[in-house]
């Protein structure tokens, strides 16, 4: 077996580890009774994060430089990324809900890269002048790693959207929040008082269930909270060193190019949330729906504007 055929195994059992991790993971949740599937996902997770690994790890040393200089590539360290940020994070939360929207959008991305592009762009080739840096390990990779952690924080707050759908829901207090979420009654009439004592059940019932899912709610929106708050210093980062490396490619730190407008698009949004997640401007459903927005910014600054192939940014990619 020969070195490309190896890396094809192991991106062809990436692909069907994530489509199993992902039904265990669902599973999970449809019947939260029944133990070990957490841990059978988060262990499939990361066989598929290792054969990942092993992939990029193998052109890197069969071609002699990081492998970020085309679009398969690319899309491989995102889902090994979003799948090594997952396994961090659900290390600390324990959450099942991690998994369960990270793992699909990894699976697709995977599915993209090794069944959508031609075998041609799957090949590596010799690296253009302006790539011969090594500023591309940095500024590449940086900013891969911030993509695959502000896409998971946007997902939470999706989710936050879709269970909140219909309902105003409000935050009171610290924004990290204790306990302070809130829905306004659309109904102000008193409610019934019931005199049985089946009654009384029934009522305590509710409040229970309404309090498991303010407690719900309030975890997926601090998680998401946090998470983007991680990955936002990262693509300042990402960004800068672009500047760096471009005034040493270019003669330029910054050229408006399309890639270089949306990377900035992509910073002002998330800044703008949390922006108002600090200054507790926005709190709630507000910046639930900005995130949601950068979410989709992301993927055009990511994927997006390189199908123009347009740019100085267009080498490498779709053209």
């Amino acid at each position: 077996m020969n070195l490309e055929m190896m890396q094809n195994s192991f991106v062809n059992f990436a692909f069907g580890g994530l489509l199993t991790a992902m039904l265990v993971y669902w599973f999970s949740l449809a019947f939260p009774g029944i133990s070990g599937l957490n841990k059978l996902a988060t262990l499939i997770t990361l066989f598929v994060n290792i054969a990942l690994a092993l992939t990029l790890s193998s052109r890197w040393f069969a071609h002699g430089y990081f492998p970020l200089s085309n679009l398969y590539e690319s899309l491989l360290f995102l889902a090994w990324g979003l799948t090594f940020i997952h396994l961090f994070i659900e290390s600390k939360t324990k959450s099942r809900l991690i998994g369960a929207i990270t793992i699909p959008v990894a699976m697709f991305v995977t599915a993209f890269a090794s069944l959508a592009l031609p075998v041609e762009m799957q090949k590596a080739s010799p690296l253009v002048p302006a790539l011969k840096s090594n500023w591309l390990m940095m500024h590449v990779s940086i900013m891969m790693i911030s993509y695959s952690i502000l896409i998971l924080g946007s997902l939470l707050s999706i989710l936050f959207l879709i269970i909140t759908r219909g309902k105003d829901v409000n935050l009171k207090g610290s924004s990290v929040g204790t306990g302070a979420y809130r829905i306004k009654p659309i109904d102000q009439t008193p409610s019934l008082v019931f005199s049985n004592q089946s009654g009384i059940v029934q009522d305590q019932s509710n409040i229970l269930t309404n309090s498991t899912r303010m407690n719900l709610l309030e975890s997926i929106d601090n998680l998401s909270y946090r998470i983007i708050g991680l990955g936002f210093p990262l693509l300042t980062i990402g960004i800068i060193a672009g500047a760096v490396w471009a005034n040493e490619a270019w003669g330029s730190y910054w050229s408006w190019d399309p890639k270089e407008t949306w990377a900035l698009i992509t910073w002002l949004i998330f800044a703008a949330y949390l922006h108002s997640r600090i200054t507790k401007s926005w709190q709630g459903k507000k910046p639930a729906i900005l995130a949601s927005v950068g979410f989709l910014v992301v993927w055009i600054c990511y994927l997006g504007v390189n199908f123009l192939g347009k740019g100085l940014h267009s080498y490498g990619w779709i053209a």
